[in-house]
């Protein structure tokens, strides 16, 4: 295997460790702290607080399943997806001016967080080998290595 594809499969398999914890942290903030994230919710979510459980349970599965070889292009784009569809959360919480227990209630805050959802999205595709731009010219993403 060539050197440049051994340290991109490293370079993935560490962003995959971590975008893993970020979830499973995110899960556990779902499932511990529901109500906090009843004030962000957007108003056209039907069952938010049913939506925010299932989230937290969602948040463990593909963060587990980002880690396996055989589910780990899918948990990529469920996580992808799933970063999208949470965008309107962060929007309200930011433009709203909602205080949130442990978040700071400042732009210094809210600014980066809603420019770094882009990039939390292509993270996903990234490390679980859905895509490989901006660095591999032509060509298709490599298919999961067996490490993890």
């Amino acid at each position: 295997m060539p050197s440049s594809i051994a340290t991109s499969d490293t370079v993935r398999a560490v962003l995959r460790w971590i975008m893993a914890a970020f979830f499973v942290l995110a899960g556990v903030l779902h499932l511990r702290a529901p109500d906090e994230m009843l004030m962000i919710m957007p108003s056209f979510v039907p069952y938010p607080r049913e939506v925010i459980f299932l989230t937290g349970i969602f948040e463990f599965i593909a963060a587990a399943a980002l880690l396996t070889n055989r589910f780990r292009i899918r948990a990529g784009v469920a996580l992808a997806l799933y970063s999208l569809a949470v965008w309107p959360a962060n929007i309200k919480h930011a433009f709203e001016g909602i205080h949130v227990a442990g978040i700071p209630d400042t732009w210094w805050y809210h600014g980066p967080r809603l420019i770094a959802q882009p990039l939390i999205i292509w993270w996903a595709l990234y490390c679980s080998g859905t895509i490989d731009w901006p660095w591999r010219k032509g060509g298709s993403a490599t298919p999961p290595s067996s490490s993890q």
